[in-house]
């Protein structure tokens, strides 16, 4: 069996441009035409490998598709216009009125609302969960139960989902296993642990430059097609379709993904460590103090380490709030939302993005408003970029914390 070697597998993908030009040519059509009519009307009722209409394929997108399967090991996969976009098509693909979805608590706000809020109104309930307890995750499973559903590293608190032990209990029960990969390309390759579907919001890591909005789905042959067909398919008929030119523009950054990862992580790791020593309550997988340190160690490619993000408690909303506004006056990043970033991006998740979920859920959870979310930038000098953030701390005097 070959070696499952995705950052390989990308840089030898290629596809010539016009002219022999090392980029392919971006598709500048929304739709084909035929040889004959009777080639046209086969294409409507089956795959025939032919191009029919950019809503639902082009050769841009097929490009940025085979590399996106690539990067997660899947038979196929299919873009859209956002992560959301990717989300709510494959929970539309897999659920009914009537069905259920069993998710992880710890969500991203906007699927979280998405669930909580408005797949009720096309009667579709979920139960949401402690990923990190198995035994509560079986619990909530209902007969009418069709996914089970979790983030691999979760947003914003971190939490490490094993999925080998989750693929084991969806395969039990019949159910599929969606997982989002966004925190983590490269790092965990959940299809390779027994998940049915990757997604991605390729807004943050694999773009990473914060100009583009797109998502993935990866996943079967057979999924991807039946997602694409023109009478039942979620992504054909709710039209969330990545404009051309924007897949032919993260294609290009994918290329690099591999290389950014890397360097995300090891900035990262060594902000964590530095805010450790200091007595800061960080959390941060690469922390031996990190409750899923030895899982995530065990089923992650620690070739790239234990990724960009992190998340500090800062005592209270205020401190929080002040600390950011510090860290962007003294040029450390920017008060903003998402990651994946070249530059360090920080925000309040409790009071952001994920302020959909409930505040006495919230609370449960431990996602207070005192959390500040770090995406570590790609700082080339990391040690002089902390030392700013441990005199911007000082200034609005964080208090010093038992680390997670």
């Amino acid at each position: 069996m070959k070696k499952f070697d995705p950052a390989r597998d990308i840089e030898t993908l290629q596809y010539s441009g016009e002219h022999r030009g090392v980029n392919p040519s971006i598709t500048d059509s929304s739709t084909f035409w035929f040889d004959s009519a009777e080639t046209m009307a086969k294409t409507f009722e089956e795959n025939t490998g032919n191009y029919l209409y950019t809503r639902h394929s082009s050769p841009s997108i097929v490009y940025l598709d085979k590399a996106l399967a690539a990067l997660e090991g899947t038979e196929s996969a299919n873009t859209t216009a956002s992560g959301m976009g990717a989300i709510s098509s494959s929970l539309l693909h897999f659920c009914k009125s009537g069905d259920h979805i069993v998710s992880s608590r710890t969500v991203y706000g906007g699927t979280y609302a998405l669930m909580k809020n408005f797949l009720p109104t096309l009667k579709i309930e979920t139960d949401f969960v402690d990923i990190t307890k198995l035994d509560q995750v079986e619990k909530a499973i209902r007969p009418e139960t069709k996914v089970l559903y979790c983030e691999a590293v979760s947003n914003p608190l971190l939490e490490i989902a094993d999925i080998p032990a989750l693929s084991k209990i969806a395969k039990k029960h019949d159910l599929k296993l969606i997982v989002d990969n966004t925190f983590s390309p490269y790092i965990m390759a959940p299809a390779q642990w027994g998940a049915d579907v990757v997604i991605h919001s390729l807004t943050k890591y694999i773009n990473g430059a914060s100009d583009a909005i797109g998502g993935v789905i990866c996943g079967s042959q057979e999924l991807v097609d039946s997602l694409r067909d023109v009478n039942t398919g979620a992504t054909m008929l709710l039209g969330p379709t990545m404009d051309n030119v924007r897949a032919a523009s993260v294609l290009k950054n994918l290329k690099t993904l591999a290389i950014r990862i890397k360097q995300h992580s090891q900035n990262a790791m060594f902000i964590a460590e530095q805010m450790q020593k200091e007595g800061i309550r960080v959390i941060y997988p690469g922390l031996e103090s990190h409750p899923s340190h030895e899982l995530i160690s065990e089923i992650g490619n620690m070739e790239f380490g234990y990724g960009g993000m992190l998340t500090i408690d800062a005592g209270s909303k205020e401190k929080a709030f002040a600390l950011m506004e510090e860290m962007q006056n003294r040029k450390l990043g920017y008060l903003a939302v998402s990651l994946g970033f070249y530059n360090t991006l920080f925000s309040s998740p409790g009071t952001g993005t994920s302020s959909e979920i409930p505040a006495e859920e919230r609370k449960i959870m431990g996602l207070t408003d005192s959390l500040i979310r770090f995406s570590i930038g790609l700082d080339n000098n990391i040690e002089e970029s902390y030392k700013v953030i441990k005199d911007c701390m000082r200034k609005i005097n964080i208090p010093k914390l038992a680390s997670y």
